[in-house]
Formats: C-alpha cells, sequence, structure tokens
C-alpha cells in the first residue's frame, strides 16, 4: 500500500531521521515538505534534487515574526526562479496561536493578512496549490481571500474549526489533510465523518510529535497506516478502498 505524505516539514529532521524515511520505503511515494522561509525552502529544495520522492511547497510560515521587506522580496523570487521544481505554495497563512499568546497586534495582524494575500495572487500566477495553516477563525478570512482570487486549489492542513467554516470550505472544493491525532482526537473523527471523501489527504506535519498510541515516537509517516484504518472505520470503507481513494485524491490535487 504506497501512500503520500501530503504535508511534512522534512527539512527539520536530522540526516539519519531522513535517511530512515527515504531509503528501504518502497511504501512511500512521495512526501509534501512545506517549508518555513527562504532558509527552509533552499533546503527542501536540495533534498528534492537528491531524493525524487521529496516534492518540495515554497513559502512562510505564519507562526513566527513576519520577514522584512528585503526578507520577503528574496522568498518570493527563490519561489519563482524555481517555480519549475515547486510543487505547491506553502506553508502560508496566518498566526493563530501567536495571536491567542498576545503576540501578535491588530497592526501586525492586517500585516500577516497582507503578505499571505502575496502568496495566493503568486499560486494563482504560477497555478500552483496553495497549502494553508488556517485554524478557526482565521480560517473565513483565508476563505475570503481565495475566494476574492477565485482560488480552487487550496489545502488546509490538519484543519479545526466551526462547522460554518467547514460547510464554506467544502461548497468551494477546498481539500483537507488529517494527522495520526484522528486515532485519539474526536473532534478530528467528526470532521472526517462530515467532510466529502474526494477533499481529504492524509499527512503526518511531522517532526510535530503526537500523543496518544503514537507517545515518546518520532513522527515517522508509517502513522499514516493508524490513519487510513481510522478513516475506514469511520466513512465505513475497506482498508483498501480508503488507501486507493486518499491515494487519488493526493495526486490528483498535487498531479504527482
Amino acid at each position: 500500500m504506497q501512500m503520500i505524505d501530503a504535508h511534512i516539514h522534512l527539512d527539520q529532521y536530522t540526516t539519519k531521521e531522513m535517511g530512515g524515511m527515504l531509503e528501504g520505503t518502497d511504501w512511500l511515494e512521495a512526501l509534501v515538505s512545506v517549508s518555513k522561509d527562504l532558509d527552509s525552502s533552499k533546503r527542501n529544495l536540495l533534498l528534492s534534487r537528491n531524493y525524487p520522492k521529496v516534492k518540495p511547497a515554497f513559502g512562510f510560515h505564519p507562526e513566527q515574526g513576519l520577514p522584512t521587506e528585503i526578507d520577503l522580496m528574496e522568498l518570493i523570487e527563490f519561489m519563482n526562479q524555481h517555480q519549475a521544481e515547486m510543487i505547491a505554495v506553502g506553508e502560508v497563512g496566518l498566526p493563530y496561536y501567536l495571536r491567542m499568546d498576545h503576540r501578535v497586534s491588530k497592526s501586525q495582524y492586517g500585516q500577516y493578512v497582507e503578505q499571505l494575500e502575496v502568496f495566493i495572487e503568486k499560486s494563482v500566477k504560477w497555478d500552483k496549490p496553495v497549502v494553508l495553516h488556517a485554524v478557526y477563525d482565521d480560517a473565513p478570512i483565508v476563505c475570503d481571500l481565495l475566494e476574492k482570487h477565485s482560488v480552487k486549489k487550496a489545502h488546509f492542513h490538519w484543519f479545526k474549526g466551526d462547522e460554518k467554516t467547514v460547510t464554506r470550505m467544502n461548497e468551494n472544493g477546498y481539500s483537507i489533510s488529517v494527522t495520526p491525532e484522528i486515532v485519539y482526537k474526536e473532534k478530528i473523527q467528526k470532521l472526517v465523518e462530515t467532510y466529502p471523501l474526494e477533499q481529504i489527504m492524509i499527512e503526518t506535519d511531522g517532526p510535530w510529535l503526537f500523543e496518544g498510541p503514537f507517545s515518546g515516537k518520532m513522527t515517522h509517516p508509517v502513522m499514516m497506516r493508524e490513519t487510513i484504518l481510522m478513516m475506514a472505520k469511520i466513512k465505513k470503507l475497506s482498508t483498501i478502498e480508503m488507501w486507493k481513494t486518499v491515494l487519488e485524491n493526493t495526486k490528483r490535487f498535487y498531479k504527482i
């Protein structure tokens, strides 16, 4: 059963850890490795050149301080130069957790929104999917921007939000991806139960660590097998049916 990790920060693993994922894992067809800034994007580009399974996405993760205007321009230029090797624009979005920690002011938040719109505009120009960090009350704002620019290929990774936003995302045809957290979190199970299967992918968001049966373990794409088993149970499908559908969803979305 081949699988694709639709969202992982591969560049944040050690060389030894990466080797354990990329070598001798015939069941792993590809990893969409997202970036957090320019240096991260450069590392992911190099990884993709060394390992064909790595499909790099370039962007600026919002849960960090805003880049300078020069840094943002350099990142955009890098993305423009390497758009042929870039599978998507990402990870980009809005700083929900920074905002909850009161580390982002109202004026700064507006700058994050403006920056995200730049990335969305570029995704349209380059005809690339956009990978989004947009949860809870940030998600409707992101939906506004996506609708404004008529974006269809939007991937809300590890999504969490209210039913109204879920319905809106569904109607717009946006995709979501779920992590191994689905094994022990009821709210994620309910999301999968209601969301159209053809718009769902699976991910690890590694090296983020998980709890439950994964407590104390390094996050590895092999954990997605448990995700598929739980999704099959929720959707009342066979494991094979679920595996094939999720794989095809991801290949179609990212043109792998």
